[in-house]
C-alpha cells in the first residue's frame, strides 16, 4: 500500500483504538487523540489516498481561492462548482446561521455577505503572504524565518471561523523544498485527505515556480478526530487497507510551462494539475460536521 495510506490509516486506526470520545462545540460527538506527526517524501509519489477517492479538483481550487487568488468570497469557488465553504458563508444580512436550524452563529456586517468573514485568503492579501514567501526562496534560499500564519489575533472575531491548517513553515535544504504544516483540529476523515493533498500540490507548485525540487511535508496535528457519525466509513477503509489488493502511489502532473505562481490555471477546468496513474478503491461518505 502507498505509504501515505499507510500514514493516514495507521493515524485513523490509532483514534479508534486508544481516542477518548469528547463533547464539542458540533453537538456531535468526536473520539481524539490529542496530538500526532507524520511525515511524506514526495519522492515517494503524490500523496492522494487509494483506499478511497480523493476529488483533485476541488482540493486544488480550494487552496489557489486562499493562496493564489487570496479571496474570502465563498462565490469565487461556488463559480467553479466547488462547495466546500457554503455552509459557513455569510448570508446577505450580515449573518451566519446554522444550515438546519437557522440559529444565528455570529454577526457581521453586511458588507462582509458572501464570504467567510477575515479569514483565510483575506490574511493572505492582507499581510502579501504568498508574495513574501516567494520572494524570500528565490533571493535568499538559506533564509530561516519563513514562517506563514494564517493565525492574526487581530482578525479572528471578525472570521467565521479561525484556520485550522493555521500555519507553515518553509526550508530548502539541497535543492529541495520542505514544508511543516501545523493544524489545529483535525477531522481526519473528510478534513485531512483533502489537506494534504492541497499542500503536496502547493508545495510542488511554489518549488516549480522557484526553481526547487519537491522535497518533504512534516504534518503536525492537535486534536486529531474522528466524529462518531464517521466511525463506520472509517472502519470499511481501515478494512480496505489491510485486506483489498495495493495500489500504486499515484504521480502529480503539473504544467511545466507555467513559472509564476498566479499563472497556475484556477479555472473550473484547473488545467495546470492532474493525477496520472491514481487507482483508488472507490467513494466513501462522511458526515460533514459543522
Amino acid at each position: 500500500m502507498p505509504k501515505w495510506d499507510d500514514a493516514y490509516c495507521t493515524l485513523a486506526q490509532e483514534i479508534l483504538e486508544k481516542g477518548i470520545r469528547v463533547h464539542n462545540r458540533t453537538g456531535v460527538d468526536s473520539i481524539k487523540i490529542p496530538s500526532w506527526h507524520f511525515r511524506i517524501d514526495l519522492a515517494d509519489g503524490f500523496p492522494a489516498l487509494t483506499t478511497k477517492q480523493l476529488f483533485l479538483r476541488q482540493a486544488v481550487l480550494e487552496i489557489l481561492w486562499i493562496w493564489q487568488a487570496r479571496s474570502n468570497d465563498v462565490r469565487w469557488l461556488q463559480e467553479r462548482n466547488v462547495h466546500i465553504w457554503d455552509k459557513w458563508e455569510i448570508s446577505q444580512d450580515g449573518t451566519w446561521r446554522d444550515e438546519e436550524t437557522g440559529e444565528i452563529l455570529k454577526t457581521f456586517d453586511p458588507s462582509w455577505a458572501h464570504t467567510i468573514g477575515t479569514a483565510y485568503g483575506y490574511v493572505m492579501d492582507k499581510y502579501s503572504l504568498p508574495q513574501k514567501l516567494i520572494r524570500s526562496l528565490r533571493k535568499d534560499p538559506e533564509d530561516r524565518r519563513r514562517v506563514v500564519s494564517l493565525w492574526q489575533e487581530s482578525e479572528l472575531e471578525t472570521a467565521v471561523l479561525p484556520p485550522c491548517v493555521w500555519s507553515t513553515e518553509w526550508d530548502v535544504t539541497d535543492g529541495r523544498l520542505n514544508l511543516w504544516v501545523h493544524q489545529r483540529s483535525c477531522d481526519v476523515p473528510l478534513g485531512l485527505p483533502f489537506n494534504v493533498a492541497q499542500y503536496a500540490v502547493l508545495l510542488m507548485m511554489i518549488a516549480q515556480v522557484c526553481g526547487l525540487e519537491p522535497g518533504v511535508i512534516d504534518w503536525s496535528i492537535k486534536d486529531a478526530h474522528i466524529y462518531v457519525n464517521q466511525v463506520e466509513g472509517m472502519k470499511e477503509q481501515i478494512r480496505r487497507w489491510k485486506e483489498e489488493p495495493e495500489k500504486p502511489a499515484p504521480r502529480l502532473w503539473l504544467d511545466p510551462e507555467v513559472r509564476e505562481f498566479e499563472d497556475f490555471d484556477s479555472g473550473t477546468a484547473c488545467s495546470s494539475v492532474h493525477l496520472e496513474g491514481y487507482e483508488h478503491m472507490g467513494k466513501l461518505s462522511f458526515a460533514l460536521t459543522q
